[in-house]
Parts: C-alpha cells; sequence; structure tokens
C-alpha cells in the first residue's frame, strides 16, 4: 500500500517510520527544505507524561482573567476579532467542568505513557543520537498553593499509573544540584522519574534518515495546495509540484491541519499557540546548568539540558498565525531561566525562538480515521507533540494497517467535537 504523509515534522516522520515497519511505501510532503523546521525546530525537549494536565481545568477562567492585558503573563491572548478562535474558547470552557479536567487527564496520559515506551524501544533498536538524558522529570513549587495544587494532580495521575512521587525541598536539590543557585526559594515539588528529554529536532532529523533508507521519498519544499475528493474517498494530493497519489493519506500539519481539511468538511476545532523557547550555551557552566529536566509552572516554563545547550520554553500566546516575537516576552523567558540557574551560561549568547503549538480544546490530539475512506489524522497535539509522537504515530500506523492498537484510541477522534 501507498501511503502519502502530509508534514514532516516529529509527527508526521515518527508516522512514516511505523508505516515503513508495517510494510507500506510512503512519501512524506512538507514546504520546509528538510525535516523539522518548525513546531518541532526548538521546542522545550521533554518527552513529559507528567505534563499532561490539560489547558482547561476548572481554575483556568480565572487565572487568564487576571492575567488579561499583561504582556509578560504566562497565558497571553492578543485580542481581535477571530471567528475561529471564538469558537474554540467556547469548547475550551465546556472542557473546564471537572469531570471534564479529569477525562482528558486520563486519555492524553494513557496516550504519553505508551509514547514515552515506545520511544525508548525506538531508542534502542535504531541507537539514535539526539541529546537524550532518561534522568526523570522535576517539578519544582516555590509556595505552599503551587505544593497543593501539584499534590492534587500528581494524586491523580499515580491512579491513571504514572509514577510521580512528592519530593520535598531537599530531595529536589539532591535530585537536581545546580538548584542551590536559585534566587527564588523552593520548598518541594514532585519527580516523575521515568520521564525523558532530548532534541527533538535532532531525533526527527535523525529518523528521516533512516526512513529514506527505508525506502521513503521526501518531497522537500512542496507546499501543499489542497485534497481532491472522488465521492467518499481522496483521489489526490494537489501541491506546487503537481499532484500526489496513494492509496491512503495522513494529515500531520499540525496547526496548519484546519486549512487542509476544513475546505472538505472536516472541521478540525486547532488553534496555533504561540511558544517562546530559549537556547543557552553552557560551555564552561557545566556545574550551573541543570542535567535534569525541569517544570516550574508558578511561571509555566520548562528546561531541558541538550548536551553542551541549556533549552528553557514556555509561555502561550494566542496571537493567531504570527510568529512575531515580543521583546518583553523574549526578556520574561531569559530572566526566568537565569533566576532558576543564574550560572548556567553566558546571558549575552542566547538564541531565541518562537514556535505554533496546535492546541485542541481539551489538549488530546485528533487521532484516527476521518470522514473520507482513506484519509487519516495524527494532529493537534498541543505542546506535548514530542512527548506523544512516537505513540501516536505506531498507533495510528496500526489503524491503517488496520490492526489493533497496542493502545485504546476512544476519546482521540474527531468526531468528538
Amino acid at each position: 500500500m501507498k501511503v502519502v504523509v502530509l508534514g514532516a515534522g516529529v509527527v508526521g516522520t515518527t508516522s512514516a517510520y511505523y508505516l515503513l515497519q508495517n510494510g507500506h511505501q510512503v512519501t512524506v510532503i512538507d514546504r520546509q527544505p528538510k525535516a523539522a523546521q518548525e513546531t518541532s525546530f526548538a521546542n522545550g525537549g521533554q518527552i513529559s507524561a507528567c505534563h499532561a494536565l490539560p489547558w482547561a481545568t476548572p481554575q483556568t477562567p480565572w487565572q487568564s482573567l487576571k492575567w488579561l492585558g499583561q504582556e509578560d503573563a504566562p497565558l497571553l491572548f492578543r485580542l481581535r476579532f477571530d471567528r475561529k478562535l471564538f469558537a474554540w474558547a467556547l469548547r475550551f470552557l465546556r472542557n473546564c467542568a471537572p469531570d471534564r479536567t479529569r477525562q482528558n487527564i486520563e486519555k492524553s496520559l494513557r496516550l504519553a505513557i505508551y509514547s514515552r515506551s515506545c520511544i525508548k524501544e525506538l531508542r534502542t533498536q535504531l541507537g539514535l543520537e539526539y541529546d537524550s538524558l532518561s534522568k526523570g522529570i522535576l517539578h519544582i513549587c516555590h509556595e505552599e498553593t503551587e505544593m497543593e495544587k501539584v499534590a492534587k494532580t500528581a494524586s491523580i495521575m499515580q491512579e491513571f499509573g504514572l509514577d510521580r512521587r512528592i519530593v520535598n525541598a531537599h530531595e529536589c536539590l539532591a535530585i537536581e544540584p545546580a538548584l542551590k543557585h536559585s534566587r527564588k526559594p523552593i520548598i518541594g515539588g514532585s519527580f516523575s522519574p521515568d520521564d525523558e528529554s532530548g532534541d527533538a529536532q535532532k531525533f526527527t532529523l535523525a529518523l528521516a534518515d533512516r526512513c529514506r533508507e527505508m525506502g521513503a521519498t521526501f518531497l522537500y519544499e512542496t507546499t501543499i495546495d489542497g485534497l481532491e475528493r472522488t465521492g467518499t474517498k481522496i483521489d489526490h494530493v494537489r501541491t506546487s509540484n503537481g499532484p500526489v497519489r496513494g492509496d491512503k493519506y495522513l494529515v500531520c500539519l499540525g496547526s496548519y491541519s484546519p486549512f487542509l481539511t476544513n475546505p472538505i468538511g472536516i472541521k478540525l476545532p486547532i488553534y496555533p499557540c504561540k511558544g517562546y523557547s530559549i537556547t543557552i550555551d553552557t560551555t564552561g557552566f557545566e556545574d550551573g546548568a541543570p542535567t535534569v529536566s525541569l517544570i516550574d509552572d508558578s511561571v509555566k516554563m520548562v528546561y531541558s539540558r541538550l548536551g553542551n545547550r541549556l533549552r528553557a520554553a514556555g509561555t502561550a500566546e494566542l496571537d493567531g498565525y504570527s510568529l512575531r516575537m515580543s521583546p518583553r516576552r523574549q526578556q520574561l523567558i531569559a530572566d526566568k531561566a537565569f533566576d532558576l540557574f543564574p550560572y548556567c551560561g553566558n546571558r549575552n549568547q542566547i538564541d531565541y525562538w518562537s514556535g505554533l503549538r496546535p492546541v485542541t480544546p481539551d489538549s488530546a490530539p485528533v487521532l484516527g480515521p476521518s470522514r473520507y475512506d482513506n484519509l487519516f489524522l495524527n494532529t493537534g497535539h498541543g505542546t506535548l507533540g514530542w512527548t506523544m509522537s512516537c505513540g501516536s504515530a505506531r498507533a495510528i500506523a496500526d489503524v491503517m494497517s488496520e490492526r489493533t492498537p497496542d493502545i485504546s484510541l476512544d476519546g482521540f477522534q474527531a468526531d468528538r467535537f
């Protein structure tokens, strides 16, 4: 069977790999000159099942109101007349109910834990090098109110199978000694020993090379213009370099997926959420930079050591498809990183980046078949694209191969909206 994968980010490339593993011919189309040049380019670097907490919680609406108009708020709405954002926000608010929050934690965690096991297996099989660290993820707290929230979330996640344990301040420093220099007090947190970190771009580029060795064709610098239908099937993909045909098609276009699916009647409530990251050269500052991946939820930031670099990422900005970076928010990321790790690197040598994360109202991806017999979806992973990439790819490859996946996909189909 010939499968056409639309998108060469970490989700599309992992999907291509598992489809090849299942014995199919695979063609991958992407507008960039190589894989992982957009959302997968410089993300937070975490494979974090412990971070599978949906954005939509009972507390989120009130927090968002407090942050309105604050340029340095962790979640920033750029006020504009945007029908798509308005429709997305209504669905989002419905998911803030306590019962919905619990359901959404369960299904996101189900996929995240499965995906984490898949990447461990894949790394062992292929020997991929991507600055991976298997030291767990430490979630730190600065105030008692944060500890209460973390303890509550950890308890729920433990019910659903995640090893996430509460730790005190002394244990936090033992897990990550570089925290001893923090300018903010640390009173405790939680630790998820099975979570990991690594460079998503390096991983994706290395896996794309393996896919080519296995026979995949990558059509780079090729713009996807649309899908042409014949009855209940997709006939071909219209591209800037002519039509591309296959037996089955898989959409892995992240925030841009609705542009392809909406015209053919598949209304995906995926909205782009801009995130920022900085990359700090740690050469000569090795002792001051962390070697364990961390989450600081008080400022909605994550930290990952990637070889001789420290990646700090965070904030959420709803500003349509704009990639422009706010100097104040860039400064915020850097300030928070150096508050926590004052001796992690040279403040004058920072690489700044922003990318669009494809967020659904319930923070879970759209994964499974569509209304068309030969069109499938693997998109909308939000902030957990790297975390969920291998699991969602392996599951959708099994579905497309008419096999039963190792994980239940209940709650991930597009018709839930």
